[in-house]
């Protein structure tokens, strides 16, 4: 066993759970557990943080944009990682030189985003792929429209956004209330759909961790490929998409051996009819915090229901 990788994994899945349950779940000791766990952190090998719910921001339009670049990559990369919309921005090998991942609030935004990239000087031409629905991923916690926040619970998850691993102790002395109350405004919001807690794993050459994105086409609608991909412990995200592809999805895997053998994985699910891989060379930006406080700072009014 992988003991970073199966611990990094099970802090995906929970990224505020104690060390006696990681000990537990992966069969070790919790002093072993912690020593790992508090060296990865430190040494920034992965981070653990909230993320806000991209439908509770009335973010209903997540996309994956493809950029082949004319010379170097930087300059549009540069670009890329300062706009808000971005979370994700990684040059890779493959057809296109630079991937992104951004979140709007509508398509017209969308729309006008793409012109504002394919106008960047650099920028020879864009593919643009459409999330009709995340089958999995660590940042989209299934919002279910019926949460209300406060400026305790953003000021909490504010504090989450930085460091999701915080004691409910040292949160309480932020917002000034018990640890009690604010396990239970936390609970309340993960519950919720508000907010996913969960780890960022730095990825890359110079990483322990290699990354591969792949896009698929499928001979029908067959929901035994993102169900397949939804349960493996080497898919860091998938989603049904609208474009070049109907399904995009990322592998994750500790070498180049590794993620070959998941490739032919894919390539081998019944209902699968074709696949494009693109290597992540590196990793530039990967960021899914959002600020709940207007842009003219301040206490924010209670965010009410947003339904998709």
């Amino acid at each position: 066993m992988d003991f970073d990788a199966e611990l990094i994994r099970e802090l995906q899945v929970d990224g505020r759970a104690s060390i006696h349950t990681l000990a537990g779940r992966l069969g070790q000791s919790r002093s072993a557990v912690s020593t790992r766990l508090n060296a990865m952190l430190a040494d920034g090998t992965v981070r653990v943080v909230a993320a806000v719910d991209p439908v509770f921001l009335g973010q209903h339009v997540l996309a994956h944009v493809s950029i082949r670049t004319q010379g170097g990559v930087e300059p549009v990369a540069q670009h890329l990682r300062g706009l808000s919309e971005t979370v994700l921005v990684s040059a890779v090998g493959g057809a296109y030189d630079l991937v992104t991942e951004v979140r709007l609030g509508s398509m017209p935004a969308l729309h006008d985003l793409l012109a504002q990239i394919r106008a960047l000087p650099g920028v020879a031409d864009i593919n643009t792929l459409i999330y009709t629905d995340v089958v999995k991923g660590f940042f989209v916690s299934e919002y279910h429209g019926d949460v209300t926040i406060d400026a305790i619970d953003t000021a909490l998850i504010e504090q989450l956004q930085r460091d999701g691993r915080q004691s409910y102790r040292a949160l309480g002395e932020a917002v000034r209330l018990s640890p009690s109350a604010v396990t239970t405004r936390v609970q309340r919001l993960v519950d919720g759909g508000v907010i996913k807690i969960s780890a960022v794993e730095a990825r890359g050459l110079v990483h322990r961790q290699l990354s591969m994105g792949v896009g698929l086409n499928l001979a029908d609608a067959d929901d035994r490929v993102t169900e397949a991909l939804r349960t493996w412990r080497g898919v860091d995200f998938a989603a049904r998409t609208l474009g070049r592809f109907d399904v995009v999805t990322t592998l994750v895997e500790p070498s180049a051996g590794a993620l070959y053998a998941s490739l032919e994985r894919i390539r081998a699910i019944p209902g699968v009819s074709g696949v494009e891989a693109w290597f992540h060379l590196a990793v530039l930006k990967e960021d899914y915090a959002r600020t709940l406080r207007p842009a003219g700072g301040g206490i924010p009014q209670p965010l009410g229901s947003i339904t998709g």
